[in-house]
């Protein structure tokens, strides 16, 4: 009897590019909104999906998981074999690396999949179907449960600036801009950091458009709290922009440089 030979891994072969501490705000909003359910799914499995180039994103990621859900594995998932085969030295308890793409090679059903700067390279049709493919792999939702989440978005280098939409099993949930204070002249500077699905939406008559432009006028009515410091002048733009934008969370996140609203606020149209 022939052996038959495992298919090929969903996907194509991404840059690579990565850097310590880059995803760090994508990993503490994980940590902050989904914790609860990594906690209640006792040994949870995160997927580090397309880490890269070296192993740092995901073991990062298991060190900040574990501080909310001590029980949490993390699996970094790569196309690249040569790049798995560079990681492998590095694993330990709670973290593996594996070859493989969009079908999550893992017998079980992640709690956590995160998708950082993978699908920047795609065309924003694709986008959808890789959403759904990677949703329908997710730990699925039951009585206490909401079930798994895809965290999928884009950062600069250094991750000083990001955007993440977070998905369940039924589809997009929310978007996250989240940002070092410090480095924003405006918040519309986040428009470059835009994940696929929105990028390109960024033109007049798009809700993401309408949406950057409310918050730099918020952003520039709230000049004066600028006194007090720029953590004082976000919080207060972004209590003013959720007078007509459907923000999700308070000012505990606001202070950490991040604004969260309603997916269904900012779907391009069509």
């Amino acid at each position: 009897m022939t052996s038959r030979a495992a298919p090929a891994p969903v996907g194509t072969v991404t840059r690579g590019t990565t850097n310590p501490n880059r995803l760090r705000r994508m990993d503490r909003w994980i940590a902050a909104a989904h914790g609860a359910e990594l906690r209640r799914a006792g040994d949870a499995v995160a997927v580090d999906l397309g880490y890269g180039a070296a192993h740092w994103t995901p073991a990062e990621l298991l060190q900040r998981l574990r501080t909310v859900a001590p029980r949490t594995r993390v699996v970094g998932v790569e196309i690249d074999p040569a790049r798995v085969a560079a990681a492998r030295p590095y694993e330990r308890e709670g973290l593996a690396f594996r070859h493989g793409g969009f079908e999550i090679p893992l017998p079980e059903r992640p709690s956590l999949i995160r998708a950082a700067n993978v699908l920047r390279q795609y065309e924003e049709a694709e986008v959808a179907d890789v959403w759904a493919r990677l949703c329908a792999r997710l730990a699925p939702a039951s009585a206490n449960s909401r079930g798994g989440l895809l965290v999928e978005g884009t950062c600069d280098e250094i991750g000083r600036r990001h955007v993440w939409v977070a998905l369940g099993a039924e589809g997009p949930r929310t978007v996250t801009f989240a940002t070092r204070l410090g480095s924003l002249d405006h918040p519309s500077d986040l428009a470059e950091r835009l994940p696929k699905a929105l990028i390109h939406r960024n033109v007049p008559g798009e809700p993401v458009h309408a949406f950057l432009r409310d918050f730099d006028h918020a952003w520039a009515a709230a000049a004066p709290y600028a006194s007090y410091g720029v953590r004082q002048r976000w919080i207060r733009a972004v209590r003013d922009l959720s007078a007509d934008w459907p923000v999700t969370d308070g000012v505990t996140r606001w202070r950490q440089g991040e604004v969260t609203v309603r997916w269904g606020a900012l779907a391009p149209r069509g």
